[in-house]
């Protein structure tokens, strides 16, 4: 419980709510990770939680947004944490209640942790004293804050893949490429509804005349927000770039190798040819009892003869296709 920005140890829950709310001043933050259906039970109990909110909170799984009701609002926050040792980017969700006199945060997942939000905001008394929306203002703002930090590590395995691909001794699995546009695309689903969220929600119809300072600190979070997305939407076309260029090089590479092989292949069917002729043993091929008299011997140059075509053929086409590339 927060009083003039000042943390005070809470009692019951429904009595402490009550004098919050008959002396207009303060309120209570209820926050909850992983809660069982019974723990969120009691909650909605005593704050008296809209129907469909409530839905929205024990079903989870919810894509980012903000959801007006009778006198209270639903953020939906989805929460990212980049693993190193696999550069995975790992999704959770933070629900934030808005209501009088009370918030309460309901994580979900090991993403993003709200202690150090708590802690923050208790070191800012000033901040305190906007009220509720203040700790959504944290929330989000601890957020997207991690939405920029996932960035900059987003960026750094781009450029990674970006010198395997396209550097001299590049190599680089298709598979690496996907992974980090699947994470590219995990990273836009959770920021990119966000956004939209924040441009439509119209913040100023449950702001009390005490806490419309708080509405420049969300405009602020939006900027970040924005210049976030507009970074991952240019890291998805990229990764596409590359992903393409990618196959391209490979598929290059490929018709290279294709021509060697070709080439080799043509230099070894001739003489392959000429031996299967030959090979055939007809008694009339004149090439097989051609002789010339060399003193008083009788010298054969059939065989010889042929060897030096299959030589010659061989390598002139070595030549040809060395000359033209192929080699």
């Amino acid at each position: 419980m927060y009083v003039d920005g000042v943390r005070l140890s809470p009692g019951d829950l429904s009595d402490e709510l009550a004098t919050l709310r008959a002396s207009a001043s303060g309120f209570m933050w209820i926050g909850l990770k992983d809660p069982s259906d019974d723990e969120f039970a009691l909650v909605n109990r005593e704050l008296g939680l809209h129907p469909l909110a409530v839905e929205d909170a024990v079903t989870g799984n919810q894509r980012a947004k903000i959801d007006a009701y009778e006198g209270s609002l639903l953020a939906v926050i989805k929460t990212l944490r980049y693993v190193e040792r696999t550069s995975d980017i790992e999704t959770g969700e933070v629900m934030v209640f808005v209501g009088d006199r009370f918030v309460v945060t309901v994580r979900r997942g090991e993403a993003n942790p709200l202690d150090h939000v708590r802690r923050r905001l208790e070191n800012d008394p000033v901040q305190l004293r906007l009220g509720p929306l203040a700790v959504l203002h944290a929330v989000m703002d601890s957020v997207v804050d991690n939405y920029e930090s996932i960035d900059r590590y987003i960026a750094e395995d781009l450029t990674q893949i970006e010198q395997q691909v396209f550097g001299e001794h590049g190599n680089v699995d298709a598979t690496s490429i996907y992974r980090l546009k699947r994470e590219v695309l995990e990273f836009r689903r959770a920021a990119v509804p966000l956004a939209e969220a924040m441009r439509r929600f119209p913040f100023l119809n449950y702001v009390g005349k005490g806490e419309k300072k708080v509405l420049p600190f969300f405009r602020d979070v939006e900027d970040h927000l924005a210049r976030t997305n507009d970074h991952v939407e240019s890291y998805d076309r990229l990764l596409s770039e590359i992903l393409n260029a990618h196959l391209t090089k490979v598929t290059v590479q490929q018709n290279e190798d294709m021509r060697r092989i070709s080439a080799w292949v043509a230099m070894a069917a001739v003489p392959t040819m000429i031996a299967g002729v030959y090979g055939m043993n007809f008694h009339y091929m004149p090439e097989l009892e051609a002789s010339v008299m060399i003193g008083d011997s009788e010298f054969y140059w059939g065989y010889f003869a042929i060897v030096a075509l299959m030589v010659s053929v061989s390598a002139g086409l070595f030549i040809f296709f060395r000359k033209h590339d192929w080699l």
